[in-house]
């Protein structure tokens, strides 16, 4: 009869990708996780994992075993949620990622309504602008501004990112403003380094514009700043001007352009079929936060860029 304990640490070993990685997530020594794994095989009759030094990689067995695995694994953790989800709560310490300004302006405000709801818990959020490996680096969960590529993760889109071309007033009034993508040329263009490129997409279909200006940074908050201080024009998204543009302070140029790339906000954890109570709460507070129109959209007309697909879905990242 199968062991539902060996069938677990399988599935941890093959999400946290290693023996190791699984040890740490169950409180197990590598050399227990190793010995429950071969017993595992040797009940099986198969080989369910190619193991090196470093990593590990599912057989053909253990791709079709670990895919009916996690399905009766969710299936017993669903059964026990649905008893103990109301009268448990969230407890332990969730280590987020996120972007530096987007943490800063729409995470890091909100963080004492969270934690009012489930003082329980304990929270650590590192900003930072690369992508962190979420398993190796120990973390819940990220939330990324990405278009995502396959991977072994899982995402749930928690919002749109809309860009769009903007300046302001004083500097529309001072330099005029441009009616056709070729007029961009002979204005200062503000963007962050290796941004010089500009994907668009318009009436004639997708397009490419490499801009020129007068302003090198690596930091996407001093091209905020840039702009609204009547520098230039720049390609923003809304999340990062959205209240300069609600306020006036800057507005909408070219409006029937939109970057080409459809990237989206997204909260990435490693895998849903074992989903802490911490993780999934925060989650959820994050979706019904933003939504499918959020609040740095209000007020904007941004009827030309459609949405990218329904928020909320957990998909493979």
């Amino acid at each position: 009869m199968a062991d539902l304990t060996d069938m677990e640490i399988f599935a941890r070993v093959v999400t946290a990708g290693s023996m190791s990685g699984a040890g740490r997530e169950m409180g197990l020594s590598p050399a227990v996780i190793s010995k429950r794994i071969r017993r595992l095989e040797e009940r099986l009759g198969a080989r369910l994992l190619q193991r090196t030094t470093r990593q590990i990689a599912l057989t053909e067995d253990g791709q079709g075993y670990y895919e009916r695995v996690i399905g009766i694994l969710a299936s017993i953790e669903e059964a026990e949620s649905f008893v103990t989800r109301r009268n448990t709560a969230p407890r332990g310490t969730l280590k987020i990622a996120a972007p530096t300004s987007f943490g800063r302006m729409h995470i890091a405000p909100y963080l004492g309504k969270f934690a009012t709801l489930y003082p329980d818990l304990k929270l650590s959020l590192m900003l930072n602008d690369r992508f962190v490996d979420i398993v190796g680096d120990g973390f819940d969960l990220a939330v990324r501004i990405a278009a995502l590529e396959n991977s072994s993760l899982i995402a749930r889109r928690l919002a749109p990112n809309h860009r769009v071309i903007c300046a302001s007033p004083a500097y529309l009034e001072r330099e005029g403003t441009p009616k056709t993508l070729g007029e961009l040329s002979r204005h200062n263009c503000i963007f962050a380094t290796h941004q010089d490129v500009w994907q668009l997409e318009g009436p004639e279909g997708a397009t490419s514009m490499r801009v020129a200006g007068n302003l090198q940074t690596n930091s996407s908050e001093v091209v905020r700043e840039g702009v609204i201080a009547g520098l230039g024009i720049a390609l923003r998204s809304t999340w990062d001007v959205g209240p300069a543009l609600q306020s006036g302070k800057l507005r909408i140029v070219l409006p029937q352009y939109r970057e080409s790339r459809r990237v989206a906000v997204y909260a990435v954890y490693p895998s849903r079929r074992f989903l802490p109570a911490r993780v999934r709460v925060f989650i959820d507070f994050l979706a019904d936060l933003f939504g499918p129109e959020p609040y740095w959209d209000k007020g904007l007309d941004l009827a030309f860029d459609a949405p990218d697909g329904p928020a909320g879905n957990p998909v493979a990242a």
